[in-house]
């Protein structure tokens, strides 16, 4: 009988076990997104966020590895750019300036995957929680987000661990979907 052992490790961008996260989601994009995204489009997607952004000390990627090999993983990288939303929703807090730019330190998770293999066994809301728990420890005390309009199964998992939308979530989606959480 053999056991699986789960790891949960920092990578860079750059490093080799990354890879299959990177292949997958760049498919998921085109499936879900075919009549949106060209492949300029999502060459640009996921060329997007450059290593040092997703790098300590202001941000981290993180992997979880079954038997070394990525199953799921995510990132964060410090928030310094207008946050999307809606603007009644934007106004509950003093947390963005006039511009939308956040005016607390605020880490924005990213490129959050699981493996098409593992899913439905808790691996995301541990990738989840594994970012949280790091962006807390890094000085975060707020997290925001966004997903697409046709990803249900990420609306589910940031509603269900306590983020907030800052969309109304009784309206049919059209664009970004922006979320927010206070650690």
């Amino acid at each position: 009988m053999t056991t699986s052992t789960l790891e949960v490790r920092s990578v860079a961008l750059d490093d080799p076990l990354v890879q299959p996260l990177l292949t997958e989601l760049a498919h998921e994009y085109a499936t879900r997104y075919r009549d949106l995204l060209d492949a300029a489009d999502l060459q640009a997607e996921m060329e997007a966020y450059p290593a040092h952004e997703l790098a300590a000390p202001h941000g981290d990627l993180v992997l979880l590895l079954l038997d070394g090999v990525a199953v799921a993983g995510g990132a964060f990288q410090r928030r310094t750019e207008p946050e999307l939303g809606d603007a009644a929703l934007l106004r509950r807090a003093d947390v963005r300036d006039a511009g939308g730019v956040p005016t607390v330190p605020t880490a924005e998770l990213k490129r959050i995957w699981t493996s098409s293999a593992h899913r439905r066994q808790g691996l995301a809301r541990r990738t989840l929680a594994e970012l949280e728990a790091r962006a807390a420890a890094a000085g975060y005390p707020r997290l925001y987000l966004t997903t697409g309009p046709r990803q249900p199964e990420a609306v589910g998992l940031y509603l269900a661990s306590g983020y907030t939308p800052l969309f109304d979530p009784t309206q049919e989606p059209t664009g970004p979907l922006p979320f927010e959480k206070w650690l």
